[in-house]
């Protein structure tokens, strides 16, 4: 089956394209930069794109594939939010997928499904209420851009391409993601909670994360949205727990909420030090099995390396 991955590039659509070549599809990455080099993998290819909301020459590759995956959009963390970033936040993601959409209903033959990006920021921040797919959205920056993503993305959906949308919590793995940005301060025994430690932070093993893409392509009663977070999300505080504990290093320095604010201003509270006790209810009733359903199962599965 062909498969195009908008964004591919990324943390988790290399990794995504990988799995999906070891499937023996072929793969189509598509990217706003040209690659330096050629392609890892004669069944992959990479085509450049400018998603601006309408449809290009790379709109062919649509017409034909069995399924798209939407990892479009400009990082989230890449750098403190000023009112010019927080746009670019919101148009890349809503652009990219108005573009997706448009090439999808142009297409004589249209995916049987896409499966786009979202977050469980959807719901805003919370607190030890549990939220699964059938809560309301809050009303937060992250919260209101998730909202207006999915809308643009439920537009692709018709009688021959359903549509899931995976809200993706913390995506663990060593090689990239947060995961990677915590490292240094535990490695130097200065790690510890953020903040309070109290607020839920939902995570997955990227194992998982792209295992649940895989399933939603193949699974053709899969649609709408799809927390992708491992069943068991744990405090921050937990978190630094077990994270000290997996490295044998000490976790007890927190991270003062005030210094925090203070360095990266609103993506502070949004990112750091508020969360969702999100968990995967629609994932794991349709069937899905989770490999690492424990936080300390999955970091030992990434530091054992």
């Amino acid at each position: 089956m062909k498969t195009v991955i908008a964004g591919g590039t990324g943390f988790l659509g290399r990794a995504l394209a990988d799995r999906l070549l070891a499937d023996r599809h072929d793969v189509v990455v598509l990217t706003r930069r040209a690659p330096a080099t050629p392609a890892r993998d004669p069944r992959l290819r990479v085509v450049t794109w400018t998603p601006t909301g309408g449809v290009g020459p790379w709109a062919a590759e649509i017409d034909g594939a069995g399924a798209v995956v939407n990892l479009a959009g400009e990082s989230i963390a890449g750098k403190r939010w000023s009112a010019a970033h927080k746009q670019r936040i919101a148009a890349s993601r809503l652009d990219a997928t108005r573009s997706i959409v448009a090439a999808i209903r142009a297409a004589a033959t249209p995916p049987v499904v896409l499966v786009s990006g979202s977050a469980v920021g959807y719901y805003g921040p919370g607190g030890d209420d549990i939220a699964t797919e059938d809560c309301p959205p809050g009303n937060d920056f992250l919260a209101r851009v998730c909202v207006q993503w999915e809308t643009e993305a439920a537009r692709a959906a018709t009688p021959r391409t359903r549509v899931a949308l995976m809200r993706t919590g913390l995506v663990l793995e060593r090689d990239g993601g947060a995961l990677r940005q915590m490292l240094p301060p535990f490695w130097i025994g200065a790690g510890g909670p953020v903040g309070s430690g109290r607020q839920f932070w939902p995570w997955i093993h990227r194992h998982d994360w792209i295992e649940l893409v895989r399933w939603t392509i193949q699974t053709a009663n899969v649609s709408g949205p799809i927390n992708a977070v491992a069943p068991t999300p744990v405090t921050n505080a937990e978190f630094a727990r077990t994270l000290g504990r997996v490295l044998r290093r000490p976790a007890v320095m927190p991270a003062p909420a005030f210094a925090l604010r203070l360095l990266l201003g609103e993506m502070a509270d949004a990112l750091l030090l508020s969360g969702q006790r999100a968990v995967p209810a629609r994932a794991e009733r349709l069937g899905f099995v989770f490999q690492y359903a424990r936080l300390e199962d999955a970091l030992r599965s990434i530091f054992k390396r």
